[in-house]
């Protein structure tokens, strides 16, 4: 069994080693949403504040729409396959692989209409038209995430990594380009007709993305098809199981993974909604005011956020079937120890990274998006909004490993309970203070809490394991506590001094920022080291393991 892993994972141009694969769907993940920041900058300079709060409005109502139809897909397909492939069923393994695209084109085709016909009812006026333009990428993303969802079964990720990539860049060259395009069509008709049509343009990108991504992983699947049948045509120790039945238990695993992916990022809407309606029609703000502070929120500190917490989801969809093998051949101590690891390595990356985000918040806003009317509101979000990089992550990773241990409603009781009080308190915040936009904030923070620490309990709980307070979250607080002080300091140094010199803060503050972070880079993982958080087994686990290691025992590291 051993050996055809190998061969399989060899065939697949992937390895075993679930944190090397975890690696180079989290590289994937940085870069593809490196690139998005490095699109959106300029783009959002193109279309304006006004078009990005457009686009922002219509993107929350389409992720809704994708997290019912098609988001959960991936995992719950990866989880599906892999356990059944954990004890030789190829046969029926492939079979679920034909039932969740069955699934994908079925729901893709209602939620694209839905988002088509229903827009006028799902957003404000100004946003129907860009809501339009997202409707067929609902469609092709349903097909893509099985596709990629069916690679992560086998713990091939690269697939997955290279189409992500492809994806963002499809976007950055089709989102500028004809948000250009459109708004010169709309030229001499106003401001805000001009904007509607920039952030249609943006939202065309979105679709082009998915469809070049779709394009790829289609190709790669066929190109594979032929080892993956005579894997089928191996199998003659299991009985194929009939359509129906093994449909019925697709859909009943799917199900969940949906709901609960829909419940996470509800919130998101909700919370639009209620800002949006209660800011324009009970405090009567002006429309275009509110959105503009909307997609300072959303199209901003949200997105600079997402970068660190999009590697916790690469490596909850590489370790989920990792986690769900050893869980189906019965190895509880094993299951325990993945998890753990995790949950540990996970939180030495999203903990500095947090803390990275509070003291640099205005050196990164700016860096990022130079619009300067706005530029000391955006980057005031961003750094209340930071600390959620911990919370999400760790969030991310424990719905995987409940997911992953049969307990696949769980993650859905937790967004359940955790939507509820932060809807509660949003309303209470807008309705009675003055917080306005920071009361969105002050709900995305409380809601990321919850459900770390209702999952935590049910980690513990369905686990039978305790999570060590100071080795698993203490050590990491430690060495990025250290890092964000020297961070600060470096950059404080360096941006004053530039200025004193040259008459340029963008490339002051792009010279100062990149010293600072690696400068951060070296401090942190120093003192990490140091304070016992990473080991030499935990190097020599990652990519490249070994001569990490031999680097860091010939400096005096370790």
């Amino acid at each position: 069994m051993a050996s055809n892993k190998k061969n399989r994972s060899d065939a697949l141009g992937g390895g075993s080693n679930v944190v090397a694969q975890a690696g180079i769907l989290a590289a994937a993940s940085i870069l593809s949403r490196i690139i998005g920041l490095l699109y959106r900058s300029p783009l959002t300079a193109i279309i304006g504040d006004e078009g990005n709060g457009y686009y922002g409005t219509a993107i929350n109502i389409y992720t809704i729409v994708l997290m019912v139809s098609s988001f959960g897909v991936p995992s719950a397909i990866s989880k599906q396959m892999a356990q059944k492939m954990a004890v030789g069923d190829y046969k029926n393994a492939q079979k679920v692989f034909h039932c969740s695209m069955a699934y994908a084109l079925a729901v893709g085709i209602a939620g694209s209409l839905l988002l088509y016909f229903g827009a006028g009812a799902l957003v404000p006026p100004n946003s129907v038209p860009v809501l339009r333009v997202f409707a067929p990428t609902v469609f092709l993303f349903g097909i893509l995430g099985v596709l990629r969802g069916y690679f992560q079964a086998n713990q091939s990720m690269l697939q997955t990594s290279v189409s992500q990539i492809l994806e963002q860049i499809a976007n950055a060259v089709v989102s500028i380009g004809a948000a250009v395009l459109l708004m010169r069509a709309a030229a001499g008709q106003g401001a805000t007709p001009e904007a509607i049509r920039g952030a249609m343009g943006s939202a065309l990108g979105t679709g082009s993305g998915v469809l070049v991504a779709l394009v790829f992983m289609t190709f790669v699947y066929f190109k594979h098809r032929g080892f993956f049948l005579k894997r089928v045509r191996r199998d003659t120790e299991h009985k194929e199981e009939a359509f129906g039945p093994l449909m019925k238990e697709t859909i009943l695993v799917i199900t969940p993974f949906i709901l609960s992916s829909f419940i996470l990022n509800l919130t998101t809407s909700v919370n639009q909604t209620i800002f949006m309606k209660i800011m324009i029609g009970t405090r009567h703000w002006e429309e275009v005011m509110t959105t503009t502070l909307y997609g300072l929120f959303s199209n901003k500190a949200v997105v600079i956020t997402n970068i660190p917490i999009s590697i916790a989801t690469a490596v909850a969809a590489a370790i989920l079937p990792n986690i769900s093998t050893s869980f189906a051949q019965g190895n509880i101590r094993e299951t325990r120890k993945r998890s753990v690891n995790a949950i540990r390595m996970t939180l030495i990356i999203a903990v500095p990274c947090a803390v990275g985000l509070m003291v640099l918040a205005k050196p990164v806003t700016m860096l990022l998006f130079p619009q300067w009317g706005t530029l000391d509101t955006a980057s005031l979000l961003l750094m209340e909004l930071a600390v959620t990089v911990i919370f999400y992550s760790v969030g991310t990773i424990m719905n995987a490993v409940l997911q992953s241990i049969g307990r696949i409603n769980m993650p859905l009781v937790s967004a359940g309970i955790a939507l509820a009080i932060q809807t509660v308190v949003l309303f209470v915040l807008i309705l009675t203070t003055d917080l306005g936009v920071h009361a969105l904030v002050i709900c995305s923070v409380l809601y990321s809490v919850l459900i770390f620490l209702i999952d935590s309990r049910f980690i513990c709980k369905y686990m039978r394991m305790h999570l060590r307070i100071y080795r698993v979250y203490g050590r990491p607080v430690v060495a990025a506590a250290v890092m964000g002080a020297a961070a600060r300091v470096v950059y404080e140094l360096l941006y004053r001094g530039g200025t004193m010199v040259a008459d340029r803060p963008y490339f002051v503050n792009l010279i100062a920022t990149a010293v600072s972070i690696v400068t951060a880079i070296f401090v942190y993982f120093f003192v990490l080291i140091r304070v016992g958080g990473l080991k030499k087994n935990d190097i020599l686990q990652a990519p490249k393991g070994t001569k990490i290691l031999r680097l860091l025992q010939k400096i005096g590291w370790m």
